[in-house]
């Protein structure tokens, strides 16, 4: 997850992350990667893709709410927290959906329950995927999917209601697919968090014991820090 923090106040900036640190050790929880901007355009100058973003509403040059219109535009899963001495700006704020707005000095347990929100909000974001098989081509939902299992040169895709013989190569659904509820166990498998009922260090048993999933022993500390995570963020 990458977090852009855009204040023209550093006090501020250094706030925000270390509320975020905070957080995420209280929670243990990896800590995203945080970059901060001064200026609306310096954050627009940046070519990196941001899941969440901190705007300060008065900087000089791009006004925050402007910035944070251009990149709901650049990107529609973008989450946007308006940060703000001046209430005034909340009806402008929604024009463009922005997620949250917080006014300074900010307050710690506020903020928390906030950025908790977004984290839920950043996973559950409805996510549509396209599989192509020899017999045509299906949209989905990605939550459906409970795993994809390289078998031999076979690409099978397991749903909740069917399953598919992907023509796609097992590398476009490792790049395809959302890091935050999907992970890569195993050479020849990719599950999702959301089916998962328990694992151990070999296996993972997901939509309760129907399908199982290998998990090798170098990934299982990774693989259950990110399942931890994500299992935070949907409380």
């Amino acid at each position: 997850m990458r977090i852009a923090i855009c204040d023209d106040d550093a006090v501020v900036q250094e706030q925000v992350k270390a509320f975020i640190t905070e957080y995420s050790d209280k929670h243990r929880i990896p800590l995203p990667q945080i970059c901060c901007f001064s200026s609306g355009e310096d954050l627009l100058a940046c070519q990196d893709v941001f899941d969440i973003c901190f705007l300060d509403v008065e900087m000089s040059g791009i006004s925050g709410i402007h910035t944070g219109k251009i990149l709901a535009e650049r990107n529609k899963k973008i989450l946007n927290f308006i940060v703000t001495s001046h209430e005034d700006y909340l009806d402008e704020a929604m024009h463009f959906h922005a997620f949250r707005f917080l006014t300074k000095p900010l307050d710690k347990n506020r903020f928390f329950r906030n950025y908790k929100d977004a984290l839920r909000a950043h996973l559950t974001v409805v996510d549509r995927t396209v599989i192509e098989t020899k017999e045509g081509v299906y949209t989905i939902d990605s939550s459906d999917i409970v795993m994809i299992e390289a078998q031999f040169k076979k690409i099978i895709i397991t749903t909740v209601n069917r399953t598919y013989h992907s023509t796609q190569r097992f590398d476009h659904w490792i790049n395809t697919l959302s890091k935050q509820c999907f992970f890569q166990t195993h050479r020849s498998y990719i599950v999702n968090m959301e089916h998962i009922d328990n694992f151990n260090h070999n296996t993972v048993s997901l939509c309760q014991g129907k399908y199982t999933a290998y998990l090798t022993v170098r990934k299982y500390s990774d693989f259950k820090r990110t399942y931890l995570m994500y299992l935070e963020c949907m409380r």
